[in-house]
C-alpha cells in the first residue's frame, strides 16, 4: 500500500521536507489514527582517529512501510492486512516542532480521545513557540 496526498501517490519527498502528519483508516470499519512520520533519521559514527567530534550523517526511515505507531492499529493491520488500510498525508512539514504541533493540533481538533472510532491512546506533545514562527 502507498501513501496518498490529495489522493495522488506519494513516490518521493519533497524537498525541504522532514516528516508529515498522516491519517490511516481502516476501511473495514472507519477507525483511523492520526500520527506523524520523519522522513528521515540523523545518525553518527565514531570520530575519526585523533579527532574528537562525531561523524553525522542521514538515513531514510522506514516511512513508505509504517502503518503508525498504535499497538491496537498495528494488531489489525496484520489480523486485516494492508490492503484494508488507506494511508494519507495531511500535511508536509519543515522542522520537527512544525510537525508535532501540526500532529497535536489535528488530535484535538478531531477529538481521537473522545471516541472509540480513533486508534489514538494518548497524546503527547511537547512544541516550542521558536519552532512554530520561524518555519
Amino acid at each position: 500500500m502507498s501513501w496518498f496526498y490529495k489522493n495522488k501517490e506519494v513516490l518521493d519527498i519533497p524537498e525541504g521536507m522532514i516528516g508529515f502528519v498522516y491519517i490511516i483508516t481502516n476501511t473495514t470499519n472507519d477507525r483511523k489514527y492520526i500520527g506523524k512520520k520523519l522522513t528521515q533519521f540523523k545518525r553518527s559514527k565514531k570520530p575519526l582517529k585523533g579527532r574528537t567530534n562525531k561523524r553525522r550523517y542521514t538515513v531514510e526511515s522506514d516511512w513508505q512501510d509504517y502503518y503508525g505507531s498504535s499497538d491496537e492499529l498495528s494488531a489489525d493491520v496484520e489480523l486485516l492486512g494492508k490492503d484494508k488500510f488507506k494511508r494519507e498525508i495531511m500535511f508536509w512539514c519543515k522542522n520537527k516542532s512544525e510537525l508535532s504541533y501540526i500532529e497535536a493540533r489535528e488530535q484535538f481538533t478531531h477529538k481521537v480521545l473522545e471516541s472509540t472510532d480513533w486508534y489514538n491512546g494518548h497524546i503527547r506533545v511537547r512544541v516550542h513557540q521558536k519552532g512554530i514562527l520561524k518555519g
